[in-house]
């Protein structure tokens, strides 16, 4: 079963951006830190299937309802490889409780400790972190 969830930041300039986190929840292991300006639902099923190619097809994701996860690409994704999508119930980020502890981890280890200073800046510092 994995999970996947977005964070957002801000560069020093003040413009935002958005992280994709999608981690295997039986070994714990955060498998992908995407970083963007923009993420679509077709956006994230490229992600997956780039996942799908090195980890293998999970059983099943859990996400929220946001409409990244809720378009047509991801649901036409998940059907298409034979993956369940489970979604929580809205405002129950506890049934997501494991990209959640993540989530706090990468905002305070990294996050609330960075200035970034632009797109291509987030992304080595996530890998950095990610990879530490």
């Amino acid at each position: 079963m994995g999970s996947l969830d977005f964070l957002s930041n801000t560069f020093a300039a003040s413009r935002r951006f958005h992280i994709l986190a999608v981690n295997d929840d039986c070994c714990r292991e955060n498998l992908s830190l995407m970083a963007d300006t923009s993420i679509s639902g077709a956006r994230v099923a490229r992600e997956l299937d780039a996942l799908v190619r090195l980890y293998g097809k999970p059983v099943g994701i859990v996400s929220d309802n946001g409409t990244e996860f809720t378009s047509r690409a991801i649901l036409k994704w998940a059907n298409d490889n034979g993956v369940e999508w489970h979604y929580i119930d809205p405002g129950k980020p506890q049934q997501n409780a494991f990209i959640g502890s993540f989530n706090g981890s990468l905002q305070d280890e990294l996050l609330n400790e960075e200035m970034f200073d632009s797109l291509d800046d987030a992304r080595r510092k996530l890998a950095l972190w990610r990879y530490d």
